[in-house]
C-alpha cells in the first residue's frame, strides 16, 4: 500500500476536523449549542440555567467548544458572551455528509425517472 504525503495544510484540516468531532461527541456540548442555535450571544449564568452542572462544569465545555471554533466570545463590559459559530460544522457537512448526500439524491433521481418510465 503506497502512502502519500499530506499537501500543506491538510494536517491543520485533519486537527481542525478532529476537534470538531470530539466538541460533537458529548451531549452537553451539543445542548451547549443547541442553547446557542435558539438565542445566540449568551452568559455563562445563561446558558448554566439550562444546563445541570457547575459553572466550572459548564465552562470546561465552553472551553472545547472555543478550542474547536464552534464557539467565539465577545466582551462585553464584565460579561461574556458565546456565539455560536456554524463555519466549522459546514465544512464537516461539506467534506463528509454532502458527497454522501449527492450520491442517494441521484439514485432516488434515478429511481424515480424509471419507475414513471420516463428515461432522460
Amino acid at each position: 500500500m503506497r502512502v502519500f504525503p499530506c499537501p500543506i495544510g491538510c494536517k491543520g484540516a485533519q486537527m481542525a476536523a478532529h476537534k470538531v468531532f470530539k466538541a460533537l461527541g458529548d451531549p452537553t456540548r451539543r445542548k451547549v449549542l443547541d442553547l446557542l442555535c435558539e438565542k445566540n450571544g449568551q452568559t455563562l449564568g445563561q446558558l448554566c440555567e439550562h444546563l445541570a452542572m457547575t459553572r466550572q462544569s459548564a465552562t470546561q465545555h465552553l472551553d472545547l467548544l472555543e478550542e474547536a471554533n464552534l464557539v467565539s466570545t465577545v466582551r462585553r463590559g464584565r460579561e461574556k458572551l458565546h456565539f455560536i459559530n456554524p463555519v466549522p460544522l459546514h465544512d464537516i457537512y461539506e467534506r463528509w455528509v454532502r458527497k454522501f448526500e449527492t450520491q442517494r439524491l441521484t439514485l432516488l433521481h434515478d429511481l424515480k425517472r424509471e419507475l414513471e418510465g420516463n428515461p432522460e
